[in-house]
């Protein structure tokens, strides 16, 4: 297949790219940068020039393949507290991709949250809907809900980890115990984030494109959560600084951005995931990737 990927350079990306072409898949990217650019040419993609903002751009991408994959977001807005200006244009990046391939049958691989269950008080599941004011949840659910698209999306864990991962939640939290000299966990730390290794997102990914039938709803979850003062407690042990309870009133001033997803509990099953596609975790879970250490090095 011919597949359009947003994002083709950025975290999950650099393990989809690789993933997709061995698959042997014809990839063309969307670059926002010379660099971004570089990268993708040098790995044998196709690379399409423009931005989130650039709508005609990601139509054109989007007609002239055979499957898309959106996986790009405002992280940069979102880091700096933006949420809504990140989540605004993300819609407006599905409403063009869905206008551009509505009729056609191809498929759409759209990108969600696994804190959108946050406020389930259980598991989520496959089955669970977030509401359209949920983390994200609009575009997943005009993914889901669209007609003549083979429409499927990926939730993603807060915690996409390997050492691929360079900007995420984990190293955020590293770079925050280095800067208050405290590895802090929100209350008591019992509220879970629910986890995936990089290489297992992007193999799942692929599948989704492949033949993830029409309303799908996939989770690319290895450990269905892990309790926050343990990402902690490991943090503090690798850095050599204390590990302390962060209470509510200080959530704010102590995780900056981060303040209103790390109080988030929202365990998430992948089983259903695994049924449908044949797809289970492979790779190291959560806390094995934390042991070996690679968070705590410059890179």
């Amino acid at each position: 297949m011919k597949v359009f990927v947003t994002g083709a350079s950025g975290h999950v990306g650099s393990a989809l790219i690789p993933e997709l072409l061995r698959a042997g898949h014809e990839v063309t990217g969307l670059a926002r940068s010379d660099a971004s650019a570089a990268k993708l040419d040098a790995r044998g993609v196709t690379v399409l020039r423009g931005t989130l903002d650039d709508l005609d751009v990601l139509r054109k991408g989007a007609a002239e393949a055979d499957a898309v994959i959106h996986l790009a977001f405002k992280h940069d807005e979102m880091n700096a507290g933006d949420y809504e200006t990140a989540v605004t244009a993300d819609i407006a990046v599905v409403r063009a991709l869905l206008d551009k391939l509505s009729g056609t049958g191809k498929a759409l691989v759209g990108t969600g949250g696994t804190l959108a269950y946050a406020s389930l008080g259980r598991t989520g599941t496959e089955d669970d809907r977030p509401s359209d004011d949920s983390p994200r949840g609009l575009t997943r659910n005009l993914i889901v809900d669209a007609q003549d698209v083979r429409g499927s999306v990926v939730m993603l864990p807060p915690t996409v980890h390997s050492e691929l991962d360079t900007t995420g939640f984990i190293p955020t939290l590293v770079r925050i115990a280095r800067a208050t000299g405290v590895s802090g966990y929100p209350g008591d730390g019992t509220n879970r984030w629910s986890a995936g290794h990089t290489r297992d997102a992007a193999r799942l990914y692929r599948l989704a494109a492949e033949k993830a039938p029409a309303g799908s709803v996939l989770h690319a979850v290895g450990d269905e959560g892990v309790p926050t003062k343990v990402i902690a407690e490991i943090i503090g042990r690798k850095l050599g600084v204390p590990v302390e309870s962060i209470p509510t009133e200080r959530v704010a001033e102590h995780f900056g951005p981060l303040a209103f997803m790390v109080t988030l509990d929202a365990p998430t099953s992948s089983k259903r995931t695994q049924a449908l596609l044949g797809w289970k975790p492979e790779q190291p879970g959560l806390v094995e990737d934390l042991e070996a250490g690679f968070y705590f090095t410059e890179r």
